[in-house]
């Protein structure tokens, strides 16, 4: 595994991390999910990926991970790096979704219950909150840390200007950012500038999303297989964005990513990695040899200029 410096800090963060999104619910049985996160663990990945409502049903990923903690990791816990999240809809009423005060410190209360930890190394403001005054967004956040339940902040998902007010506002107030996480992939690079900004304010950035839920892969070179994720849960990857053209420039890609001697999936997650602002990418896994798979892209050869001028041309397809 390669180890990254975050930003300005001190902490080092493995070049892949494995987010905890899926496969860690209940929809997956125990055995499986323990096999994943104890290869990721074997195989040098010391940052795993949380948020308050991964599941299903939400909070079933921390309560998962709480159970290892306490059966697999007891021995390791100050070898790993744990991140989690709030401000998407956790619980019913007008306190379970958001980024205020009382959402923020009841949901992080909550995560360290069932993770059974007393902190956590990373707490994220999971999305930018426009009702929520962002003074009181941010000095809970600093709050956090003061009190001892989290490490770091990170911010997820934020505009630009509401990041740099709190990039601004954490680090007047000795609470730096840690980290800002963002989708990217080779079809959505729309989070590029907040890289950017994140490496210019001193902060680290982290990518979700890398394989684009698993176009970025050999699984649909030939349409949608019976058992993927788009025909069975389409709820964040649905039949209608497997386009002609989309299959088409996938095609396109396999075909760099072959002509490379490796599989598109490594070509994409080594793409990311070329990015010099990038602290890390989150991967996720449905079985300890796909994991290892996904390994593969740490020993990437560099890019070409000719291959990068390949995959931009076939994305403008």
């Amino acid at each position: 595994m390669k180890y990254n410096r975050c930003g300005h800090s001190g902490v080092l963060l493995p070049a892949l991390s494995l987010g905890f999104w899926h496969n860690f619910g209940q929809n997956t049985p125990d055995e499986q999910s323990r096999s994943i996160a104890r290869a990721a663990f074997d195989c040098g990945i010391t940052h795993f990926d949380l948020a308050n409502n991964y599941g299903p049903e939400p909070g079933a990923a921390e309560a998962f991970l709480g159970r290892m903690l306490r059966d697999d990791f007891r021995c390791h816990r100050d070898e790993l790096f744990i991140s989690t999240k709030a401000a998407y809809d956790m619980w019913d009423g007008p306190y379970g979704s958001w980024a205020s005060r009382k959402h923020l410190m009841a949901s992080l209360d909550q995560s360290l219950t069932r993770l059974g930890l007393s902190y956590v190394d990373l707490f994220y403001c999971h999305r930018y909150d426009p009702d929520t005054p962002l003074q009181e967004t941010l000095q809970t956040l600093v709050d956090i840390v003061r009190q001892g339940k989290a490490l770091y902040i990170g911010l997820s998902r934020w505009p630009a200007e509401a990041a740099k007010l709190g990039y601004d506002y954490l680090r007047q107030r000795d609470v730096p950012c840690l980290i800002y996480q963002g989708r990217l992939n080779l079809f959505d690079q729309v989070a590029k500038p907040d890289m950017q900004l994140a490496a210019s304010e001193g902060a680290g950035f982290i990518a979700f999303s890398p394989l684009a839920q698993g176009l970025l892969t050999d699984r649909y070179l030939n349409g949608i297989p019976a058992d993927s994720r788009m025909a069975h849960d389409p709820r964040f990857l649905k039949p209608d964005a497997l386009t002609p053209q989309k299959l088409n420039c996938i095609r396109t890609l396999n075909d760099i990513a072959q002509q490379r001697g490796e599989a598109l999936a490594t070509m994409a997650l080594a793409w990311l990695l070329h990015h010099q602002e990038l602290t890390s990418v989150l991967i996720g896994a449905s079985s300890p040899d796909q994991l290892r798979r996904n390994l593969a892209c740490l020993d990437s050869a560099p890019f070409s200029q000719e291959e990068l001028t390949l995959i931009t041309n076939a994305l403008k397809q």
